[in-house]
């Protein structure tokens, strides 16, 4: 099986370096910008300041051969029990509200990645309760 990806635009960051990144998202942290490329721009509509997004992005850098790895912590976990950049299918995902909607420029606080990530895609952030 093959895929194709069509990045629709690229996060601004203040991340330069893996090792100024941080780990996690920080709902205090800097501005980012998620700038659509113009023919993606039109798909915006219907999206306002203050409601939660899916941002999902690309990891172009990380390794992906990482099916177990060492946690902060020490321990050996799988991948995805981890929110390790390095993994088969390098894709970064952020849950986290709109600050400001500009012109096809979508401002968040906290994105986890380095300046110029590519934007894989975004969608409304939708919570359910537990069923049991």
């Amino acid at each position: 099986m093959t895929a194709t990806l069509n990045f629709i635009g690229k996060i601004s960051t203040p991340y330069t370096s893996v090792e100024a990144c941080p780990n996690n998202i920080q709902a205090q942290g800097p501005t980012c910008r998620i700038t659509l490329f113009e023919e993606f721009k039109p798909g915006l509509s219907g999206l306002a300041v203050g409601d939660n997004i899916l941002v999902l992005y690309w990891l172009a850098d990380a390794q992906r051969d990482q099916v177990v790895q060492v946690s902060r912590g020490g321990d050996r976990k799988g991948t995805f029990a981890l929110r390790s950049p390095h993994r088969p299918n390098p894709i970064g995902a952020a849950v986290l509200p709109i600050t400001a909607i500009d012109n096809g420029v979508i401002s968040v606080r906290g994105l986890d990645c380095l300046d110029n990530t590519p934007l894989i895609d975004i969608k409304p952030a939708i919570y359910r309760e537990n069923v049991n």
